[in-house]
């Protein structure tokens, strides 16, 4: 076990619960599909962490830290696909409401549907996720201890996190999202989430760094 365990557990702790454009997500189709769509909102937020947290082990993501053209592109490609999904979200407030677009869709027991591709998508193009662990894994691997083996038990650590507070947020997200079951409140819901994804893409595309 690391020694740095504990320490890292209060950072990861405090990473995992700070809002972000996948929480966003995780709550919107929580609130208009109920736990199944929170919790496979999630899970698609968990496969993007393992990527980049394997990539970051194995020192893949040092090459994206080093490259300022694939970092932009990167950057880009995300804030055009939380524009994409706001846009979605907004044409579906202005023309229904009631019924949700195959985008916003989760589809029965069987398919992952729309809902793990928004969450798993959405995080593997935030580059500063890559970024997030290339530099935060290496300040817990203690003097003496085994770089490879323990920077590769903390990211497990990190993603058991992510997955127990996605399954525990998923849940109790739930028993609102009944109480807004209605045509306005699923308008309001996507026209305020549609504006909060526009808002958050132009924010990434324009930030610097």
């Amino acid at each position: 076990m690391p020694d740095l365990l504990l320490p890292f557990l209060g950072v990861v702790a405090v990473l995992t619960v700070t809002p972000g454009p996948d929480m966003l997500l995780v709550v919107r189709n929580g609130l208009s599909a109920g736990v199944r769509g929170a919790w496979l909102t999630g899970l698609g937020c968990c496969l993007g962490i393992a990527v980049h947290a394997t990539a970051a082990v194995l020192g893949l993501s040092a090459i994206l830290a080093a490259s300022a053209t694939a970092y932009a592109a990167v950057k880009l490609a995300g804030a055009a696909y939380l524009a994409y999904l706001g846009v979605r979200l907004l044409i579906s407030a202005i023309m229904s409401g009631d019924a949700p677009t195959e985008e916003t869709r989760v589809h029965p027991a069987g398919r992952t549907g729309a809902a793990f591709r928004q969450g798993l998508v959405t995080n593997l193009l935030n580059p500063k996720i890559a970024l997030l662990f290339l530099t935060l894994l290496p300040q817990f691997v203690a003097d003496g201890e085994p770089r490879l083996r323990t920077t590769a038990t903390l990211a497990l650590v990190f993603l058991g996190t992510a997955v127990l507070w996605w399954r525990t947020f998923s849940l109790a997200i739930g028993p609102i999202s009944r109480l807004l079951s209605g045509r306005r409140s699923r308008r309001v819901l996507d026209g305020v989430a549609g504006c909060a994804l526009l808002a958050i893409s132009a924010r990434v595309a324009f930030e610097h760094g």
